[in-house]
């Protein structure tokens, strides 16, 4: 119970400051406001109609450079003065997880903004309303777990901003694809059984990095 205690006052602290600082959040919304419109520019103004797959593609690439750019902040904008504080009132397991989730609700928040002025402007081929929204959470928890412990292992480390570039990408592949997959079943309005696999794996694949993330950051925070 002291655990969540802590992870909920964490969290509480993480949206304080982001609304203090709205400039960062109205930052990620305008660039997902522009990617979306530069897509619009290209496809739908020229008359052309985007393919299911394209749209499908461009929109998970949408998502994955706006998690990338929200998430990096993460660990990188906190000082170390701000972090030997928190080294002594909180421990490390509940940095770690309030960060996951603070940073899970910030990308689902925006997935869901930018699914719909995608939707708005692009058009809605999804045949499946609940499945691709369920799918966006799961990438949106995916990408928030593994990215903040990339953030957190880059923060130690120079120049921290390329290597949670190279070492997040690579991470983010596997996932990448399970999603593109489950979305695009939501968008050919398949039955829920044909992705029931992809989104167990997708599943199993957050619980696993939370779990490493539980284990393994403490030593990482102690260094």
């Amino acid at each position: 119970m002291l655990l969540l205690r802590e992870v909920w006052y964490l969290i509480q602290k993480d949206f304080r400051l982001e609304w203090r600082q709205r400039a960062a959040l109205n930052g990620m919304l305008l660039y997902v406001g522009s990617t979306v419109f530069v897509c619009y520019l290209s496809f739908a103004l020229r008359g052309g109609e985007l393919p299911v797959p394209a749209w499908n593609a461009l929109f998970w690439i949408i998502l994955l450079f706006t998690a990338v750019n929200a998430v990096a902040k993460g660990f990188l904008q906190e000082s170390r003065g701000r972090l030997l504080y928190y080294y002594t009132l909180v421990r490390p397991q509940a940095v770690i997880l309030a960060k996951i989730a603070y940073n899970a609700l910030l990308l689902l928040g925006l997935g869901l903004v930018g699914f719909g002025m995608y939707a708005l402007v692009l058009g809605n081929p999804v045949q499946d309303g609940p499945l691709f929204v369920a799918n966006v959470a799961l990438g949106a928890l995916g990408f928030a777990t593994t990215l903040t412990l990339v953030s957190g292992i880059a923060a130690k480390a120079t120049n921290s901003s390329t290597l949670m570039a190279v070492l997040g990408f690579p991470l983010m592949i596997p996932m990448l694809l399970l999603l593109i997959k489950v979305s695009k079943n939501a968008l050919d309005g398949l039955e829920l059984e044909s992705s029931r696999s992809a989104l167990l794996t997708l599943v199993a694949l957050n619980m696993i990095v939370v779990a490493v993330s539980y284990l393994l950051f403490p030593f990482l925070w102690r260094s």
